[in-house]
């Protein structure tokens, strides 16, 4: 079962509030006068004790995982190599603007997302084919195209704005009609203990340096690690994925560019689904200890 915490926190928000403000409303008045006329100190129901006591420290976590940072944990290596399994990340909450806890609706416009960021956002499913119309679906496969979404939080880099023409063919990524420059590093290095780490390095995966233009005049450059012999993913455009983005759409892809399910699967990314802008590792856990080299990187 996938659970969503901002609607739980919005949801005991609600309920304290609701329970400290009705007593306070309609029956601390006449408890109070009650114990002043016994010459008592007036005592609170335990349901109106904690909900006093709770209501504000749960709206404090609401507001500042809603509208200021949000932790997340990296669950698969899609990302590796610039975001291993097992690291913490901050991720901005207000970069691309201030949107309801739990529905997610945009109601202040403070920024859109640019190419080269790394962000969360809502899955938005598998696109499949029903009656001749294309659905959202949560199975990878289509047998069932109604297959309800699963609500989860992915991440991945943006590599496609609304009206940019992208093309991958193998390796190479092409936008606007200009290749996407890359340089080798070497041969991927990592703790062969570690599952995801040894598939990259059985599969003899390589690191590389893409320079991902940010289509304002600068250059995003960042790691990608790339191992032909373990999948061929699809090429863009494709079937389901044409070759100029829509309209408030983006493209986004792993940096782990032969193992992440990404844009070349399920399609564009809708700007609603959009949860913020991924800018910090906090923590990094390898499974059996802190990797405290990660903490504190910026995430470019």
């Amino acid at each position: 079962m996938d659970f969503d915490f901002s609607a739980i926190l919005l949801g005991l928000t609600v309920l304290f509030g609701v329970v400290w403000g009705l007593d306070r409303l309609f029956f601390y008045k006449s408890r109070k006068a009650k114990a002043d006329a016994a010459g008592k100190e007036p005592h609170e129901p335990v349901a109106v004790d904690w909900a006093r006591s709770l209501f504000p420290v749960v709206l404090v976590v609401l507001v500042l995982r809603s509208f200021v940072a949000e932790p997340f944990r990296i669950p698969s290596g899609s990302m590796m190599p610039t975001l291993d399994v097992g690291d913490f990340i901050l991720v901005n909450k207000f970069a691309y603007g201030l949107r309801l806890p739990a529905f997610n609706n945009k109601f202040v416009s403070l920024g859109e997302p640019k190419r080269g960021d790394v962000v969360v956002f809502r899955f938005p499913g598998y696109l499949c084919e029903d009656g001749g119309k294309l659905v959202r679906s949560g199975d990878q496969s289509c047998a069932d195209p109604h297959a309800p979404v699963p609500n989860q939080n992915w991440i991945k880099r943006i590599i496609g704005m609304p009206g940019d023409r992208v093309e991958m063919h193998g390796d190479q990524l092409i936008v606007n009609g200009e290749p996407v420059a890359a340089d080798l590093i070497g041969p991927y290095e990592g703790d062969p203990k570690r599952a995801e780490s040894r598939l990259m390095l059985e599969m003899g995966a390589t690191v590389w340096n893409e320079h991902l233009p940010n289509g304002l005049g600068g250059v995003v450059n960042h790691l990608t690690a790339r191992m032909p012999n373990y999948a061929v993913p699809p090429p863009l455009p494709n079937a389901h994925v044409p070759l100029v983005v829509p309209q408030g759409c983006y493209l986004a892809m792993g940096d782990n560019r032969y193992n992440s399910t990404d844009s070349r699967w399920w399609g564009c990314l809708p700007e609603q689904n959009l949860a913020g802008k991924a800018f910090l590792i906090w923590l990094s856990w390898t499974g059996s200890s802190v990797a405290f080299h990660r903490m504190g990187t910026v995430i470019h």
